[in-house]
């Protein structure tokens, strides 16, 4: 009818990250209060729980994890689960307040 193509067009359009996949997450590069803050999957191994998706701040890697929620969390906000690495890396940015990310030590290999 043409009260439902109304509501229908009147309807705000959906994103692309209205439809992603909690499993895969969209990369990201932006500059957040002054900080750049990148996101994308991993192209090496390392100490990933987070689904081999690499988050740096300032070119500094922020090591991220994803909960079994599909909620992410942050060495640097570790309490704080957010829904996204992207939001991951600006609650991070939040905390740091202007101080620099230090990078994870990678743990030794067993011998």
């Amino acid at each position: 009818t043409a009260a439902a193509a109304a509501r229908t067009a009147a309807a705000p359009a959906a994103t692309a990250a209205d439809h992603q996949h909690p499993g895969s997450p969209e990369p990201f590069d932006e500059v957040y209060k002054g900080r750049r803050i990148q996101g994308r999957p991993a192209s090496r191994g390392g100490h990933h729980h987070g689904m081999g998706y690499t988050v740096l701040v300032d070119g500094v890697e922020l090591h991220v994890m994803q909960n079994a929620d599909s909620t992410w969390i942050s060495v640097v906000s570790h309490y704080a689960p957010v829904p996204t690495p992207h939001a991951a890396a600006r609650a991070a940015v939040d905390e740091l307040q202007g101080a620099r990310l230090i990078p994870m030590p990678m743990p030794m290999p067993a011998n």
